[in-house]
């Protein structure tokens, strides 16, 4: 196991190769949830009518440059929150398994849920004006609008704007919807991936290597996205708004099931699920080699009292 800082940089760099290959679905998602928005089903537009679909529509009008609207902010939100996802998911369930048992290796699985919310949330937090304006350059479309528009050229003006018209809370406007979907997402990420790890060891008799990273990645991608959609469609909404048209989670998604009905919750299933299952599995099967890269250059560089405490 690398450092902690190691963890964070290797778990940032799997994350950043991983959003280059599933940030068209990730932005045809983010419009599929905003296509709609707080209208009667029978006036509902769809302009984008699933992942192939939206993908086609959008590089068809607007080119790659459409598709890939706010990848910069991305690939920063990424190294953020995925550093600390990973990085700090080890150091948080050792320190509390050594706290409750006596074998620090002993495998709790309400310990393993915990210490992955927890470092999903610290990260969310921290990442979280990324994607505000990630969401926003995505959603914006001369085309075909959805949602609210903001023409911003990038995302450092679209910092720059926000942060004119509404200070630092702007650029945090929605971060407790990004806390609670990260939180509902990281709690089941990793413990999954481990579970779904020992278990086709135990069952399957599966050796270390890509071929048993890939299942476990598939099946911890699949349960992320079954538990992480709903918050995640109210945080696009709230992240997207202008103004106070939402006063908070639960008044999104009151408004939202209200008018929409239940079902809304869950726009965009399909491609966030195209975008979340080759994401998972590349960022975990990319961090499983990342992190031997890491600790192989930390053996070389730091002195044997750093790494006999790791």
């Amino acid at each position: 196991m690398s450092t902690t800082i190691g963890a964070f940089v290797a778990g940032g760099i799997a994350a950043c190769g991983a959003v280059t290959a599933t940030h068209p679905f990730e932005t045809v998602k983010i419009r599929m949830q905003l296509q709609g928005e707080l209208q009667e089903k029978g006036l509902q537009p769809r302009v984008y009518r699933g992942p192939i679909h939206g993908v086609s529509v959008i590089v068809r009008h607007e080119g790659l440059k459409g598709i890939y609207r706010g990848i910069g902010a991305a690939y920063i939100y990424q190294m953020i929150l995925n550093g600390c996802r990973l990085g700090f998911y080890e150091p948080i369930r050792h320190t509390l398994t050594s706290a409750i048992y006596t074998d620090p290796t002993t495998q709790s699985l309400g310990i393993n849920i915990f210490s992955g919310a927890s470092s999903g949330i610290l990260g969310a937090a921290a990442g979280s004006p990324f994607f505000l304006v990630k969401t926003r350059l995505q959603s914006f479309s001369p085309f075909a609008p959805v949602g609210t528009q903001h023409a911003y050229k990038n995302a450092a003006d679209g910092m720059r704007q926000i942060f004119k018209a509404e200070g630092v809370t702007g650029l945090y406007r929605g971060v407790g919807a990004a806390m609670v979907r990260t939180g509902f997402g990281s709690s089941v990420q990793l413990p999954t991936y481990f579970f779904a790890k020992r278990r086709l060891v135990k069952h399957l008799g599966m050796e270390e290597g890509p071929a048993l990273h890939l299942a476990s990645s598939t099946a911890s991608g699949f349960v992320v996205c079954c538990v992480m959609h709903p918050p995640d469609t109210i945080m696009s909404r709230m992240y997207n708004q202008d103004g106070n048209l939402y006063k908070g989670i639960f008044d999104c998604l009151t408004k939202t099931v209200k008018t929409e009905g239940v079902l809304a919750i869950y726009k965009g299933f399909l491609p966030h699920l195209a975008r979340i299952l080759p994401h998972t599995i590349l960022t975990l099967s990319l961090a499983e080699q990342t992190n031997k890269l890491m600790r192989k250059f930390e053996d070389r560089v730091l002195p044997s009292s750093i790494k006999n405490n790791v």
